[in-house]
């Protein structure tokens, strides 16, 4: 979760449930990001922060986001449990607007899986991360 530029929360988790497809996966994880976009949103509302537009939520699956977006329920998507859809419910509030990001620049990748050391350090210059160990 980024604030403007600033890197204020993030999250990896092993899910806890078998997904029948890795759209169906990412679609789980884009629901326990929402859950959390929603917690920020109403601490940052608390603090007089008022969020005039929806929140930009960037995935790198096109068949997630998709899923996300359609309001019919497909046969492919039937056996998504329906607590899974609130994706969708905070899209429709305007809560949230789902953009796809190319896996290549995908944030996140430096989190859940290993590097080769120029995509780890041009992801770790995008989020301007310093190392408190490095001479000065």
């Amino acid at each position: 979760m980024f604030l403007g530029p600033s890197l204020i929360s993030w999250k990896s988790k092993k899910q806890q449930t078998v997904s029948h497809s890795s759209a169906e996966s990412e679609y789980r994880a884009m629901e326990f990001a929402v859950h959390e976009i929603a917690w920020l949103v109403k601490l940052l509302r608390e603090f007089q922060v008022h969020q005039p537009q929806p929140v930009a939520f960037y995935c790198d699956s096109i068949a997630a986001i998709h899923i996300a977006n359609n309001a019919v329920f497909h046969e492919r998507t039937k056996h998504i449990e329906n607590d899974c859809h609130i994706v969708r419910d905070r899209i429709v509030s305007g809560l949230i607007k789902t953009l796809h990001v190319k896996t290549a620049i995908q944030l996140a990748d430096i989190f859940t899986k290993p590097l080769y050391p120029a995509p780890f350090h041009s992801i770790v210059g995008k989020m301007s991360l310093l190392s408190i160990y490095s001479p000065s």
